[in-house]
């Protein structure tokens, strides 16, 4: 017997035999701080499937992947099942003594690697070629059938994919970085953000549609885009971030490629693989769920998860203005020609008489009241205040805050920043600061401060008086125009030498994107230097071929 069970975004359920494999469960709560919501109501029996798990895989650190407030039900009552993750650097569960969930069974394997389940099943996890610090996608073996898994995956396993496997699972929708939504000033205007994003969002569709005609998978279904922009106060985010359908793509797959079966699922629908394989054309080999079934949600529970993230609003350590000196040495980030000016700002982005606004000069790491009269970058950062203090009272990465759209952003010169960006979303100290230390210290020397005056940021610099946002109340994210700045990362696993020639790549190439990216593989940064043209692409009807699959097998 084996069967797979959509139940929300990129969560799967896969029964092979009489084991049961979850794929990242998102079952509940937000995603990236307030940012993200399921779409999908998952089926009411999820969680009770997810505590019967066998095994459970985790892709990478991203909360519509990795969801604390889901795995805190798990916890709960099966806190042993067994959950494997890559080995990347920084590690994915690196949050997890700070979240308080209690799971006892976490196992690190090494990439390009089978693990042996038992005679029947195993599986290998595989490294992303952009973003190996970060992305993992998975293969699944059962009985000579493969079911390939690239989840977010800009370029996986460096391009080195097999052909002709069973079923194969992807990504599709875009729209998980807030660039260029949650731009002012310049050129990002309504229209212009419409452009970008109808073109984007048209090269993704067509690179996903060329990749799985490549690798001619005898089945595809789309998945791991299913989140929605629902809190109210996002209502310009949704509106504004056109995303891809499933619906579009697999029409698209059935056009270049008639061969091949496209799945469209929705929450509680069963693939009977055994049947499907059979005979392609086997309409009884898909269960969808009953006509009365919900599928889309209305609900969120705003108030428990924002209320969870504003009550860092009133720590002690943001009675005292050195916080942000103690919190950006903690970061550790300098030497670098970029001066950020910080605001703190209400659920409209508008600037709170009680909020800090501050400069950081990243060039020396000093707090400057007015901006430095050499020559800089400058960047201009407005963040929702509840969630900025949490980030910072529990040092938690800044993609919360871009992918989240949860600030608005202007910069002067328009250009993005990989350096800042990559530290701030990937590379801040797995451990927290530690505000123990720093009360002490402040309440030893001085007595709490009120907050501090606001920065000159209008000094001889031309037009460089911070940008208003759109009067719609939207948030930032990650800067697209990221030039390739970032070294390339070796590949560290133990493939064995593949003899066949090279193929050359077959992803479009990408707009800027900090390394914060989601799932959104088109917003990713490429290995060229080299930016994409904007203007909308033709499908390609004769993609290059992928690299020849190649991995190493551990006997």
């Amino acid at each position: 017997m084996s069967s797979v069970m959509y139940l929300t975004h990129a969560c799967m359920e896969l029964q092979l035999g009489q084991s049961r494999f979850m794929f990242d469960p998102w079952l509940k709560g937000p995603a990236f701080a307030r940012g993200w919501w399921l779409l999908h109501e998952p089926p009411a029996d999820s969680l009770d499937r997810l505590c019967a798990a066998d095994l459970i895989y985790i892709s990478h650190m991203h909360s519509d992947h990795l969801s604390y407030p889901t795995l805190k039900d798990l916890s709960e009552r099966r806190p042993d099942v067994p959950i494997y993750v890559g080995d990347t650097s920084r590690p994915v569960f690196w949050y997890l003594e700070q979240s308080q969930v209690k799971l006892t069974n976490i196992n690190v394997v090494p990439f390009g690697v089978w693990q042996n389940i038992n005679k029947d099943l195993r599986f290998m996890i595989l490294m992303d070629g952009v973003h190996p610090e970060m992305d993992t996608c998975i293969i699944v073996e059962y009985k000579g059938h493969m079911i390939l898994n690239t989840v977010d995956c800009t370029r996986p396993n460096g391009g080195r994919l097999p052909q002709n496997v069973d079923l194969m699972l992807s990504d599709f929708a875009g729209g998980a970085s807030g660039f260029p939504v949650t731009f002012s000033g310049g050129k990002y205007s309504d229209s212009w953000k419409a452009e970008f994003i109808r073109n984007e969002r048209k090269k993704l569709l067509n690179y996903k549609a060329a990749l799985v005609k490549s690798l001619q998978p005898k089945i595809y279904c789309p998945f791991a885009g299913y989140f929605v922009e629902a809190h109210p106060s996002d209502r310009y985010i949704k509106d504004t971030n056109a995303k891809n359908s499933a619906e579009d793509l697999n029409a698209l797959i059935n056009k270049v490629a008639p061969d091949i079966k496209t799945w469209t699922p929705k929450p509680g629908a069963v693939l009977d693989l055994g049947l499907a394989l059979r005979d392609l054309t086997n309409s009884e080999a898909i269960t969808n769920p009953p006509a009365s079934a919900k599928i889309y949600k209305d609900s969120w529970d705003f108030n428990l998860y924002v209320d969870e993230l504003n009550s860092a609003i009133s720590s002690d350590i943001f009675k005292h203005q050195n916080w942000t000196q103690f919190y950006y040495n903690w970061a550790g980030f300098q030497n670098y020609n970029l001066v950020v000016r910080v605001i703190e700002t209400d659920d409209n982005f508008e600037p709170l008489t009680v909020g800090y606004d501050y400069l950081v000069d990243f060039l020396d790491l000093s707090f400057p009241t007015k901006r430095p009269d050499r020559e800089h970058s400058y960047v201009e950062i407005k963040n929702r205040i509840g969630v900025m203090r949490y980030l910072v009272l529990h040092g938690r990465l800044w993609d919360d805050l871009y992918i989240g759209f949860q600030n608005y952003i202007s910069r002067d010169p328009d250009i993005y920043h990989f350096k800042f960006w990559n530290h701030f979303q990937t590379e801040l100290p797995v451990h927290r600061p530690d505000w123990d230390q720093f009360l002490l210290q402040e309440t030893s020397t001085q007595q709490p401060d009120t907050p501090l005056e606001q920065p000159d940021t209008s000094p001889e610099q031309p037009d460089t008086s911070p940008e208003q946002p759109d009067t719609s109340p939207e948030q930032p994210d990650t800067p697209t125009e990221q030039p390739d700045t970032s070294p390339e990362q070796p590949d560290t696993s133990p493939e064995q030498p593949d003899t066949s020639p090279e193929q050359p790549d077959t992803s479009p190439e990408q707009p800027d994107t900090p390394a914060e990216r989601p799932d959104t593989p088109t917003e990713q940064p490429d290995t060229s230097p080299e930016q994409p043209d904007t203007s909308p692409e033709q499908p390609d009807t004769s993609p290059e071929q992928p690299q020849p699959w190649s991995y190493c097998v551990v006997l």
